[in-house]
This record gives C-alpha cells, sequence and structure tokens, in this order.
C-alpha cells in the first residue's frame, strides 16, 4: 500500500497522539503499536477499528 509522504507526516494514533509507519497494509503505531487499516487508499484512523499490535511487536522511539 502506498500512502502519499505529506498525509502519513502527518498522521497519529488517536489514543497516544504520537506517529504511526507504514508496515505493509496497516499503519502501526510506534507507541502502543495498535494497527489502523487501509482501505481504498483511505487510513481508517478510529479506535474502535483498530487491532491490537502484532505478535513480538515492541514499541520504537516516539
Amino acid at each position: 500500500m502506498k500512502l502519499d509522504q505529506a498525509l502519513l507526516q502527518i498522521l497519529a494514533c488517536p489514543e497516544c497522539k504520537v506517529r504511526v509507519e507504514l508496515e505493509g497494509d496497516r499503519l502501526i503505531c510506534v507507541r502502543c503499536g495498535r494497527q489502523y487499516r487501509i482501505e481504498g487508499g483511505i487510513p481508517i484512523m478510529l479506535l474502535d477499528e483498530a487491532e491490537p499490535p502484532p505478535e513480538g511487536w515492541q514499541p520504537k522511539d516516539a
């Protein structure tokens, strides 16, 4: 999945308010690890729709 770099730079986890990184077809919060899916090029950044961190995930420097 490809997202515009300008959009990626302004997106933040709605819970932690820190940056997210694109990993495959998901955006992942660098602090809590919540995963947000992308549908039709649109990030779904809703806490109710978020998925838990991937198995073995470790926080990164926020």
